[in-house]
């Protein structure tokens, strides 16, 4: 930060003040003194017509000047209570009054008097509710905004010097005569006493000079950031986080402190009082500015016996400080965390909610802002087109991260340091970093073009490493670098880095005692040292690296030359390394010029110069920071009023000087003539001049000058252009052609019309781009339009729209434009997939467009279009896939059947294994039978089937299972015969096709069990169920018969169910003979249990004593030809033998029923299919 004094108010009669206070949101200064004096002063700035004098730079006026009246003694404590605009005062009497604004001026509101003692402090909490009044005999009173009193206390045997208020208005220090501070709370109930770290070895009576809390009502500087600031007279002072912190920052000011106050950010804290100079008798009033984190900043000395108070303005810019009876003003320029990349501000500032800094992103040109969030940011270095943020590492507190970021923001690399990056400069290849003892060289790689040179450069530093580190003191020789090795950089110094500056081949770093050293880069060689009177604060090098600037702590700029130079006058070199006679007082910024090493610009208090070779131009009035001088022309941003509203930066805050030259060049060229500002030109020459000059000398069709001028400034598409233009006969043509190089593209269309040249107006607006207007131009045109210009112009339209996601005015333009392509995607866009198949359909074969309109369809999940499209194309192969992807197999077997593709049996066995691999088998049967692989799809079901049967499922269920199955090798049996067909091309009679169908069947089958007895198990299942049905409705006999049946089928009915069935019918039927035979089985089932077994003899036991193991006669009869019998169709109705000649027979599952039996049935008692 730089601080200067910039005003001074005197008080009439000489009265001496005693204190003063600053408003910080209505500006109101508050001063008290001697004689009952007290006044309220208003400085407000006068912005007037000239917006482009803003901020500090401004004249300020006092608005408001008046005497409050009231106090008799000197008043000796003035606070504002800004959230209900309230000044409360106090004199030596103990008087307290209280005032508040009415209608533009300040009356007396409130008055208390103790009588007793007087007021030594009094202070308001943050959020204005409550003051803290302290009188010196030790009384307290605390009392609401309203006037009403809330406690009060005697702090007995203590004399109360100071109050203040914590954060949150939980706590309260007091502060005693003899320097102790103690902490209450908010009730008056002693806490305990503040230990006082910064008085060690302090000797003498002490006293509390100030104690200030700062809020944070603007945001911390870092998280944890010290914030509570107790001065004593002697110098010593403590900056604690929280009223207990036990590692206080500790300064001695050596200074006599009067008066200690936090700016609004609580970034600095000012202390005043008095210094005594060894030499000299007198005291010195100074004013000392600290971090909260103890580094001292600056000094301003000001004149005067004694400087009684200090007080901050609202916004950190200004200071006033109360000396005899006088208020000075002295105007502060922060250093914001600030940079600039391209068009791009970038800046940082607090929030109160936040612990990170906010940085912005500012681009200028567009006027869009990106927003980034960094922890503890220590600072932002910007170069070229990047930027880099330097910030304290999250996970730990000794390292530090390097971002590398673009324009906008966007991290594009990091570097983790174990330096602290106190200063960081950049260039277009390098990043340097340097703490007090050490640099570090980050060589950063962005994908970006650079000239051959720079690839060189870089190249030669791929070999070193891209990272390295020097401490200070070492003699560079850029021998044996190596990687970079941190544990050498934290050797101390005695001569401390206090600023670095560098260019593409050169890096300055300066130290503490004044002496700077200059490296060579890339490869850091230690070139020269030099030595100067003061240390550099600020350091810059002109463009090629020739000249230094360096201002010095005090405010200082001065030039060193680099390289020995002719001076103008007597030809005499300058020796290289020589500091010249050139001084400035009062620098706080400057610039060189990028283009101009002889030109720079600086800002002295509240004025901007420009230099030419050490001549300044006239000043301008400005308070803005420099961001780029170039082409004559320096740009400027008003950071203190963006810093106002950083959330909402304006374009008015940024400010573009032209310099002398280029003002008097356009006043030459508008008032004079070409020729004089010609031979200006060639006497102040530079690029801009030149182009200035060209485009004058083109508007008057000047040709000779405004070649010689392009030439001058190497613009060789503007030498092209005036060539051309020479060569062009007619002079309305050469103006039409000059208002279009002006970019009047109105003016220079209306004159091609009136030459009656249409397609140089239609060409122009081609060039443009301006498509809206070619196609005005086109139909307005008399006579026949160029057909091929205007579908150029539809489907540029329909770009236009498309490009902006219009797909309905898209398509209407592209329709007109006949641009099949483009319409394609539109109605895709649009999901006009009707509108899609029609130009599938109307598109010619084998057209490019079929593919990708395949493609459409497949993403969308319309498969047969799909389909239609890429065969439209021939493509069957992709056809394919699309089934395949889209699960429509039975379309994809037959388009592989019918392009005769042999992939498609690895396809479904692949998707098939997948499918089981997931457990869902249905869904792999459903995938084998669409795709006709029947017999696959049935052995899987029979699995199925087996598998539901071992469960033990319901019967019904399992019967379903089977007779699918079966059926499935029905269908199977099917496409065998009828392949036979298709083979056979010679006629053959129906047997034998039956025959080679069966013979390629037996060939094929690997499983003859599901081939041959398909039926088998639906069979079992059927008369299983048929048993019990016929049992439950009484038809004992029948279920007898049906259950003898089912002796059959114990390969897939487990035997315990079937005996266990034919035992209970028996028993109902009173076939005991039968019974006594299934329990015979039953006992002598193989596997059965111990337990088992006897329950069923027991069981047999029971009913064999009450009846004889016979059956009837009718039974027995049965049971004996049972042998001849078996070869007989069994009914599937009734599940009895079939003995006559004539039955009915399924024509599906080939099995047979009784003709009066089937004829209650529409459907196959077995397989369902209807009866014929």
């Amino acid at each position: 930060m730089f601080i200067y004094l910039s005003k001074k108010i005197a008080i009439p009669n000489n009265t001496h003040l005693k204190c003063v206070s600053w408003n910080k949101d209505q500006g109101f200064i508050a001063c008290g003194g001697d004689d009952g004096l007290l006044r309220v002063l208003k400085l407000e700035i006068q912005t007037g017509d000239d917006s482009k004098i803003k901020g500090l730079a401004a004249p300020s006026n006092l608005s408001m000047n008046q005497t409050l009246e009231g106090h008799s003694g000197a008043v000796q404590v003035v606070t504002w209570n800004e959230q209900y605009e309230k000044l409360t005062t106090s004199d030596q009497n103990g008087l307290i009054i209280v005032w508040m604004l009415y209608k533009g001026a300040w009356y007396e509101e409130m008055i208390n008097n103790r009588n007793k003692s007087v007021v030594r402090s009094m202070s308001w909490n943050s959020d204005g509710q409550k003051i803290c009044i302290v009188y010196e005999d030790g009384a307290v009173i605390v009392g609401s905004v309203d006037g009403n009193r809330i406690w009060g206390k005697e702090l007995k045997g203590n004399q109360l010097a100071h109050v203040a208020w914590s954060p949150d208005s939980k706590i309260l220090l007091f502060g005693m005569a003899n320097g102790e501070v103690q902490i209450y709370d908010n009730q008056g109930n002693f806490i305990m006493q503040m230990s006082i770290s910064c008085l060690t070895n302090a000797t003498g009576a002490i006293s509390i000079a100030g104690i200030h809390w700062y809020a944070g009502t603007r945001g911390y500087v870092e998280p944890h950031c010290p914030c509570l600031a107790i001065c004593f007279d002697n110098g010593r002072c403590q900056i604690m986080r929280y009223e207990n912190d036990e590692n206080p920052v500790c300064i001695d000011t050596l200074m006599n402190v009067v008066s200690i106050q936090w700016n609004h950010y609580g970034s600095v804290l000012a202390v005043a009082g008095s210094l005594r100079a060894s030499n000299v008798e007198k005291e010195v009033n100074v004013v000392q500015f600290y971090t909260p984190f103890g580094e001292h900043l600056r000094t301003l000395k000001v004149n005067g016996k004694q400087l009684t108070g200090i007080a901050w303005e609202g916004g950190g810019l200004r200071i006033a400080l109360a000396v005899d009876s006088y208020i000075y003003f002295a105007n502060i320029r922060p250093d914001y965390k600030w940079g600039v990349c391209c068009s791009t501000v970038v800046y940082a500032y607090t929030k109160p909610e936040r612990q990170e800094y906010c940085v912005v992103f500012w681009d200028t040109k567009n006027n869009e802002k990106f927003v980034k969030y960094v922890k503890s940011l220590m600072s932002i270095t910007t170069s070229g087109d990047f930027c880099i943020l330097s910030s304290k590492a999250d996970h730990t507190q000794t390292q530090y991260v390097l971002i590398l970021c673009n324009s906008i923001g966007t991290p594009l690399d990091s570097k983790y340091i174990d330096i602290n990056p106190l200063f960081v400069t950049m260039t277009k290849t390098h990043v340097i970093a340097a703490s007090k003892e050490a640099f570090y060289l980050w060589q950063y790689r962005v994908a970006k073009k650079l000239t051959a040179l720079e690839i060189n450069q870089v190249n030669k530093i791929k070999k070193e490493g891209r990272e390295r580190v020097y401490h200070i003191d070492n003699i560079l020789s850029g021998a044996n670098d190596s990687g970079p090795d941190f544990s050498k950089a934290f050797t101390a110094t005695r001569d401390p880095i206090c600023c670095i500056t560098a260019t593409d081949k050169t890096l300055i770093v300066g130290r503490e005692s004044g002496t700077i050293h200059r490296y060579s880069l890339p490869n850091v060689v230690l070139i020269q040292k030099y030595t100067l009177n003061n240390r550099a604060h600020y350091m810059s090098l002109n463009c090629n690296s020739s000249r230094l600037a360096i201002i010095d702590i005090t405010g200082m700029l001065t030039l060193v030359d680099l390289e020995a130079r002719a001076t103008t006058d007597s030809g005499n070199q300058v020796s290289a390394g020589g500091p010249s006679k050139f001084e400035r007082k009062d620098v706080w910024d400057m610039k060189w010029a990028n283009d101009n090493p002889d030109l720079f610009a600086m800002m002295e208090k509240t004025r901007m110069y420009v230099f030419r070779n050490l001549d300044p131009e006239e000043p301008i009035q400005t308070s803005g920071y420099i961001c780029n001088f170039e082409d004559l022309e320096i740009k400027s941003v008003l950071l203190d009023e963006i810093m106002k509203d950083p959330e909402r930066p304006n374009k008015d805050n940024l400010i573009n000087f032209e310099i002398r030259s280029l003002r008097d060049s356009r006043a030459l060229i508008e008032k004079v003539g070409i020729e004089d500002a010609s031979q200006f030109i060639e006497d102040n020459p530079h690029p801009r001049l030149w182009r200035f000059l060209a485009e004058a000398a083109l508007q008057k069709l000047d040709l000779r000058t405004a070649e010689q001028a392009f030439v001058h400034c190497k613009d060789y598409q503007g030498i092209e252009f005036v060539k051309r233009l020479g060569n062009l006969q007619s002079e309305p043509m050469k103006q039409a052609e000059v208002a279009a190089y002006f970019s009047r593209f109105e003016e220079a269309e209306r004159m091609y019309l009136d030459m009656d040249r249409r397609d140089l107006a239609v060409s122009l607006r081609i060039k443009l781009g301006d498509w809206f207007r070619v196609l005005q131009l086109l139909k307005t045109g008399s006579g026949n339009c160029d057909d091929t210009l205007l579908l150029q112009a539809y489907n540029a339209i329909g770009d236009y729209f498309a490009d902006r996601q219009k797909w309905v005015n898209a398509v209407q333009y592209y329709l007109q434009g006949q641009n099949q392509e483009r319409l394609a995607e539109c109605s895709y866009m649009l999901e006009d997939y009707d509108g899609l198949e029609r130009l599938t359909t109307v598109l010619p074969e084998n057209h490019k467009l079929l593919q990708e309109t395949g493609e459409m369809f497949a993403t969308v999940g319309m498969c047969e279009q799909a389909v239609n499209a890429y065969l439209k194309c021939n493509q069957p192969k992709a056809a394919v896939d699309t089934c395949v992807h889209l699960n429509q197999w039975n379309k994809a077997v037959e388009l592989a059947r019918s392009h005769n593709m042999k992939e498609i049996k690895s396809l479904l066995s692949k998707y098939a294994s997948h499918l089981l691999e997931k457990n869902k088998t249905l869904e792999a049967v459903e995938l084998y039978r669409k795709a006709h692989h029947f017999l696959d799809a049935a052995k899987l079901m029979f699995k199925i089937a087996d598998d539901e049967a071992k469960k033990r499922t319901k019967p019904l269920r399992v019967k379903k299972l089977y007779v699918l199955a079966a059926c499935l090798v029905e269908t199977y049996h099917e496409q065998v015969k009828a392949s036979q067909q298709s083979k056979s091309k010679a006629k053959k009679s129906e047997a034998s096709f039956a025959l080679a169908g069966l013979l390629e069947e037996d060939a094929t089958s690997s499983d003859n069990r599901i081939v041959d007895n398909a039926w088998r198990g639906a069979e079992a299942y059927h008369f299983f169920l048929l048993a019990q049905k016929q049992l439950y409705e009484g038809y004992t006999e029948n279920a007898v018969r049906t259950a003898l049946h089912l002796r059959e089928y114990e390969d897939i009915i487990p035997a315990v169910e079937i005996y266990s069935l034919l035992a209970i019918c028996a028993t109902a039927n009173r076939a005991f003979g039968t019974c006594s035979q299934a329990f015979i089985k039953l006992e002598s089932l193989e596997g059965l249990e111990p337990e088992q077994r006897q329950l069923y003899e027991d069981l047999a036991l029971k009913i064999f004593t009450k009846h004889t193991p016979k059956d009837s006669r009718m039974m027995e009869r049965e049971r004996s030809s049972e042998g001849v019998e078996g070869k007989l169709p069994t009914c599937i109705v009734t599940g009895l033998p079939i003995q006559e000649y004539q039955f009915w027979m399924c024509s599906l599952c080939k099995h047979c029923a009784l003709e009066q039996e089937i004829s209650r049935y529409n459907c196959c008692p077995l397989c369902h299919s209807p009866v014929a």
